[in-house]
């Protein structure tokens, strides 16, 4: 049992969004663990169609629960939208208290508006964070693999390489045929290797559409698919007051290396220090790090990106409420040289203001060079990322 770093108030109904895997359920009834709760997972295929056929079916059953039974969870309400409407009404006809569990936010967006205009909070689950794996983590494992609660618990390299072929192939069968999301799953299969293959690279939507053999609306789609089913998500470029040149399309990141890996097919590669791949991994790696923090830590900070066409590039443009913009590189090395830091230097003159700049890498010891200050990427995690719903 991992400490989740994610604490939210189950006094008040909410909605708790996660992909598959993440743990949603595990934490739930964790928090709950004292509190009289009747559970309801839409995963099991009887009880999805009972609901289904009958969604007033839970008006019934609620009003039989005794007053002792404060708290209704349902598991994956996606799989059964008109129940959205159901948990509406009786939010506010009864003083019982609904927690949500959803891992697609595709159907959500059309069916929960109500909801989640108010009537329960949302929040995300992630998968697990080096702070929650306390001295589990191990770093080369976390990048070859992901941070998936499941890959934690497994032994062997070969039994996590299984888990996460099996995921992908979960994700195609539960969350794409079965919902009927694209019609061909064929290009939308290759779709998903080409990616994972760039991820973290500016997407280029007519490039990726002539390998899929689809028009570049359809691969639009598809990444707002992969958008709504939480397996990743986008990263905008940050143009404001900037005088270069830049990209003005966006990164898109899955949200677990092992998972990415996995679609990408690449679980059997060695992973090599000092390489182009280990440094886009460890970079892929960090950055879901900072977003889990960001999504926890209630800083309402928010992420871009700057890439300049002559190929120069900050990582991760951070806008603060109330704070100077944080400029932040992302370097795999265990020894941070000048060198490695020129580009964020340079582009940091072009941004208005004072800027902070910041260095996040390998290197075990802190430092401040050109401007820069030089962190290890846990340090700079705690030291910057933080925030007043986050104690770590």
């Amino acid at each position: 049992m991992f400490k989740r770093l994610l604490d939210v108030n189950i006094t008040e109904s909410l909605l708790l969004l996660g992909p598959r895997g993440t743990g949603k359920s595990t934490y739930l009834r964790e928090r709950l663990r004292t509190t009289p709760a009747f559970w309801i997972n839409l995963l099991l295929p009887k009880t999805e169609d009972a609901y289904a056929r009958d969604p007033e079916r839970l008006i019934r059953e609620v009003t039989a629960l005794p007053d002792k039974m404060t708290h209704i969870v349902i598991d994956e309400i996606q799989k059964v939208t008109p129940l959205l409407d159901v948990v509406h009404e009786l939010i506010e006809t009864t003083h019982k208290t609904f927690v949500l569990t959803g891992s697609s936010a595709r159907k959500l967006k059309a069916g929960s508006a109500n909801l989640l205009a108010g009537r329960a909070l949302v929040h995300h689950l992630y998968p697990l964070t080096s702070n929650e794996l306390g001295s589990t983590f191990d770093l080369s494992t976390a990048m070859k693999f992901g941070t998936l609660p499941r890959i934690w618990n497994l032994k062997t390299d070969s039994a996590r390489r299984k888990m996460l072929e099996t995921y992908a192939l979960t994700y195609l069968n539960e969350e794409i045929r079965a919902e009927q999301v694209v019609r061909n799953l064929d290009p939308f299969r290759k779709f998903l290797e080409v990616a994972a293959q760039m991820n973290g690279r500016v997407i280029n939507f007519s490039a990726i559409s002539d390998d899929v053999g689809v028009d570049e609306k359809t691969v639009q789609n598809y990444f707002q698919i992969l958008e709504d089913t939480l397996v990743g998500f986008f990263i905008e470029p940050f143009h404001t007051s900037v005088r270069k040149k830049i990209s003005k399309s966006p990164k898109f990141y899955f949200f677990d290396t092992g998972v990415k890996r996995a679609l990408a097919r690449q679980l059997t590669l060695d992973l090599v220090s000092s390489t182009y791949e280990f440094g886009d991994l460890f970079e892929h790696f960090v950055i879901l790090e900072i977003n889990r923090w960001v999504s926890y830590s209630g800083n309402q900070f928010s992420l871009n990106y700057l890439r300049t066409y002559e190929d120069a590039e900050i990582d991760l443009v951070v806008q603060r409420p109330g704070k100077s913009l944080l400029l932040v590189g992302i370097k795999s090395t265990d020894s941070v040289q000048r060198k490695h830091l020129k580009q964020l230097v340079a582009l940091g003159q072009d941004f208005p203001g004072t800027p902070e700049l910041l260095c996040l890498s390998n290197d075990p010891g802190s430092q401040v060079m050109e401007n820069v200050l030089c962190l290890h990427w846990q340090q700079g995690l705690k030291r910057f990322f933080s925030g007043p719903d986050l104690k770590v």
